[in-house]
């Protein structure tokens, strides 16, 4: 099914002929490109190896060599586009080698089904069309989202949309229904979101007479079928959202389901079991594929002001069946929210009094990351301008490029739906009848930063809310303008009052703009026009889009346009990790550091000290000649200096005006934040017109993958390793050459054999020691001598006693050997051990309970029977008498018994707080490289292609090795 305009179009192409020349057609003007020039003739090119290795044991995930970019890519977006973006399979003729051939295959199927559909005027048109969107994709001005370059132009499905609402109604077959499509989308690599409000509650009849399940039971199997999904091909976990009204009976079991199984995850972890992301028995838990959000109500808000009950409503007929105390539910949202960082709010009233469309039905749910909020069964495709490309020498902003591109952008994104693919044929008919988009951009803290600007500032929202009004007033126009040349979006005529109300709206908003210093000055006064002139051509022409606008993550493709900023986010650090051609790496200062310095007026000279000072130390405080006024210009995410989390709320507030979705980001809260500050900040988010709200309490998860910083535990006192404190650009490199030694055991040595049974398979281990009592020998047992297992276990055997004997660390061992997984594997008769997933699993950790000391296997997870027992004891003794154990003193003592002195606090907290400051050697991404300055542990995942540890996009993570995102994007 297509729109009236796409079908318009279509009849005036044929009408001349075919040839794409369509009356009334676009005019397209050169903005970037030279006339008789072609865009990849203007830059140098070369030929690199691209080969992806596991940073952490070397072995080679990719290889491709002979790849051909443009010597201006830095390796690791060429590296990431040649493993995510290059089609055909390796080591084939049909292989892309070369950026030219991805970025043709893209573009030249947009300038082909821009002929077809009637937008250019003219073959001339369409080629300049070409050359100028070839030209921005080639220099990083901007970049498509992963869909595009995954399907355009192959043989596979042309899918070009990474952002989907699905619905699903009070039947069984709509339930299921639900799954399927769900995991249609997931299959896909995709992420969906839905409201299940309409399924009614558990404490409301079926017409059987019986109780109905309720939407929460449902989600059980909705969460197994995600994780089903992704075990069978993905390399990430599904993207989901599920969303509840606040005023659906069912509404308390929902908002504490994910603390709940945060409860039970500490239990099982107490208990021995592998609970980690990615761990061996994080499957048993449940509800763990998705983001939960409560859709708020600005009535239920106004009843939580107030301090009054608040109805709910049963599904059926609409009347109030029970009724709560507000402010108790809100608290209860937050401390859910506190204890594991679910569930995150979206303002109902304040999302539907933006929305274009609602005489065809209201927005009701969003996708995974919360930026995309439309109809139900809908899509949205998305694409992301890199602010940086627009920021001038002198500081001032390339107003009418930026203009000219959001032209090319909008027009390329509105052609690809009239090729699209959808994953369901309910998501096809609405995208193609209201054609939404989500033009947003990257980069904005570095542009900030650059521009001596700090994020948190009102000079710095002041530009953010500029340049978002400019661009999606130039969409709108643009889309106005479209619709003139292809027709206006099928559901426009019955929604034309409604759309022309909140294109007013936006106006009003950039009318409140008010422009510090002539650089936003500009901005908003070309905003203005652009509004004003959009609005008035929409008026007597509609718009082609019903939605044109998003902030989301811009996780890999951030990556590709080399941005040092995603999304809306302020700079990670001040330190960055960078690969090097060739191979290694090295840590740098961010190149918007010396930019913004010389932006504030420093001298050379005082430029470099400053900057020599950030490469030593990972921040700004005490740099020699820094004003401290200047100070918060270099505050980042994290760090010694981070940015308040109500700062975040505040630059989210200055944009959210000026874009059709919403926003994606989530509000990251120090460890020590109280439920009450959440609960604020949540308030704050309604107060301030924000349409959703997510946030993040540091180290408020269990499942979360061991830091390969996790070692001793740093002070303030700490020594910094040399290789951090290196100047700028130096290689992080040291190549120590030696011989190892092997330590022989006596002749006469202590001895302790332990018998074990796993899964009712028995064996015997035996352990000798040096004088010292370090571990020197082990040999196992566990067949009759002569048969192939006991020939296998005596040679592995000799293999750790030698390594051991040559002095590789038995920690070393452990780490390797722990919970890996083959039959027979189950229960033991170990008291300290009671699962085991291997014999090998259950062997290491036994020599680790009884040789190693207690800070050490705490890192590693592994204690005794007495030592979790001693934990969960107090812990709870601790929340009885009202102590924050996290935020206790690192010196208070907790009885538990090591066998050889008191532990403390910090000790305790070692097992459930993947917190962790000696950082390795070596690091691979720029979230490690800060750990290892700061002495702090991200609280973000590892990679599951590569190993890498991610970093921060908006609510995903992305990761810097391999561009895997954990989210949508």
């Amino acid at each position: 099914m297509a729109g009236d305009g796409i079908t318009a179009g279509r009849q005036r192409s044929r009408a001349n002929g075919g040839n794409g020349v369509a009356a009334g057609g676009l005019r397209v003007e050169r903005v970037w490109t030279t006339a008789g020039v072609h865009p990849y003739d203007e830059v140098e090119w070369e030929r690199r190896d691209v080969v992806m290795t596991n940073w952490r044991d070397g072995s080679i995930n990719f290889e491709q060599r002979g790849v051909e970019y443009p010597t201006s890519w830095s390796v690791n977006a060429a590296n990431i586009v040649t493993t995510k973006y290059f089609r055909g399979a390796v080591g084939t003729p049909e292989r892309e080698w070369s950026l030219k051939q991805l970025i043709d295959r893209v573009v030249q199927t947009y300038r082909k089904a821009g002929e077809e559909y009637g937008y250019f005027a003219t073959p001339a048109d369409a080629e300049t069309f070409d050359h100028e969107l070839t030209w921005m994709l080639l220099h990083q001005v901007f970049s498509f989202n992963s869909p595009v370059w995954f399907n355009v132009g192959t043989k596979s499905p042309q899918q070009v949309s990474a952002c989907f609402i699905l619905s699903v109604d009070d039947s069984m077959d709509s339930i299921l229904d639900w799954y399927k499509e769900e995991g249609l989308i997931f299959k896909g690599g995709s992420g969906s979101g839905v409201n299940l409000s309409r399924i009614r509650s558990s404490k409301e009849l079926l017409s059987s007479g019986g109780t109905a399940s309720g939407p929460v039971s449902f989600m059980r199997g909705a969460d197994a079928s995600a994780g089903t999904i992704k075990s069978g091909g993905a390399t990430r976990r599904a993207a989901k959202m599920v969303i509840l009204d606040v005023d659906h009976p069912d509404i308390e079991e929902f908002v504490s389901t994910k603390a709940r199984e945060e409860d039970k995850i500490r239990a099982l972890r107490d208990a021995g079991f592998d609970m980690d992301l990615g761990g061996a028995d994080i499957v048993s838990v449940q509800y763990q594929n998705a983001n939960n959000s409560v859709r708020v109500s600005d009535e239920f808000m106004r009843a939580y002001e107030a301090g009054t009950e608040f109805g709910l409503r049963g599904r059926l007929n609409g009347e109030v069946i029970e009724t709560i105390d507000a402010r108790k539910l809100f608290r209860g949202i937050a401390k859910a929210a506190w204890e594991c960082a679910d569930p995150g709010l979206q303002y109902d009233d304040t999302i539907n009094d933006w929305h274009t469309n609602p005489e065809t039905g209201r927005i009701t749910a969003s996708n995974p990351c919360s930026e995309y909020m439309s109809l139900d069964d809908s899509s949205c495709n998305l694409a992301s301008l890199n602010l940086m490309k627009f920021l001038k020498a002198d500081g001032g902003f390339e107003t009418e490029k930026f203009v000219k591109s959001v032209e090319f952008i909008i027009t390329a994104m509105d052609i690809s739906i009239c090729f699209a693919d959808f994953p369901t044929e309910k998501i096809g008919v609405t995208t193609r009848a209201y054609r939404q988009l989500g033009i947003g951009y990257a980069n904005l803290g570095a542009l900030l930063m650059a521009s001596g600007l700090p994020y948190d500032s009102d000079g710095g929202r002041n530009v953010a809310a500029a340049i978002t009004s400019l661009m999606n007033g130039t969409a709108y126009r643009r889309s106005a303008e479209l619709a003139g040349v292809v027709g206006a979006y099928e559901g426009y005529a019955r929604n034309a009052e409604a759309h022309q109300r909140v294109m007013r709206k936006h106006a009003a908003a950039n009318d409140e703009i008010r422009p510090q210093g002539p650089v936003a000055t500009e901005i908003v006064r070309e905003a203005t026009k652009q509004w004003q002139s959009g609005n008035k051509l929409g008026a007597k022409q509609g718009w082609r889009n019903a939605q044109a606008s998003v902030l989301a993550p811009t996780g890999t493709i951030g990556l590709m346009m080399d941005c040092d900023t995603t999304g809306i986010e302020p700079d990670l650090a001040l330190v960055k990790f960078k690969k090097l051609v060739g191979g290694g790496s090295m840590q740098i200062v961010n190149q918007t550091v010396p930019r913004a310095l010389r932006s504030l007026g420093y001298p050379e000279e005082q430029v470099e000290a400053i900057v020599e000072h950030i490469s030593e130390h990972g921040n700004v405080v005490d740099a020699p000649g820094l004003k401290t006024e200047h100070y918060a210009v270099f505050d980042c995410a994290m760090g010694e200096r981070s940015i308040a989390p109500i700062g975040h709320v505040r630059m989210m507030a200055s944009v959210q005006p000026f874009i059709s979705g919403a926003i994606s980001k989530t509000v990251n809260m120090p460890e020590t934040a109280t439920v009450e500050e959440i609960e604020e900040i949540h308030y704050q988010g309604w107060k301030l017109g924000l349409k959703a709200l997510a946030i993040y309490r540091d180290n408020c998860k269990v499942g979360q993958p061991l830091s390969a910083g996790k070692g001793s535990k740093a002070t303030a006192a700490t020594p910094v390793p040399a290789e951090v404190s290196q100047a700028v650009e130096k290689i992080v490199e040291k190549v120590i050459e030696y011989r190892p030694i092997r330590k022989r055991l006596p002749k006469k040595r202590s001895s302790e054999t332990v018998s074990f049974s796993v899964a009712g398979a028995e064996g015997y281990l035996t352990a000798s020691s040096y004088p010292d009592d370090g571990l020197g020998e082990v040999f196992l047992k566990m067949s009759k001598q002569g048969s192939t297992l006991a020939g296998v276990m005596d040679a592995f055997s000799v293999a750790i006693s030698i390594g051991l004997q040559y002095g590789v660390p038995l920690e070393t061992f452990v780490s390797k050997f722990t919970n890996m997984r083959f039959e027979p594997a189950g229960m033991t008769d170990d008291p300290d051990v009671r699962m085991a997933s291997s014999v090998m699993d259950y062997i290491f950790r036994r020599l680790a309970l009884d040789f190693l000391p207690y800070e050490t296997r705490s890192e590693l997870g592994i204690f005794t029977a007495k030592e979790r027992t001693a934990q969960a004891q107090a812990e709870a003794a601790a929340e009885a008498a009202g102590l924050d154990l996290p935020g206790m003193a690192a010196s208070a003592p907790v009885a538990i018994p090591t066998g050889s002195s008191t532990v403390t606090v910090a000790e305790a907290k070692a097992s459930t707080t993947p917190a962790a400051t000696a950082a390795p050697v070596s690091v691979g991404s720029s979230t490690e490289l800060l750990e290892l300055v700061t002495g702090h542990a991200a609280d973000a995942p590892l990679c599951f292609t590569c190993g890498t540890k991610m970093r921060r996009a908006g609510s995903c993570y992305v990761c810097e090795g391999c561009g895997s995102t954990s989210g949508c994007s």
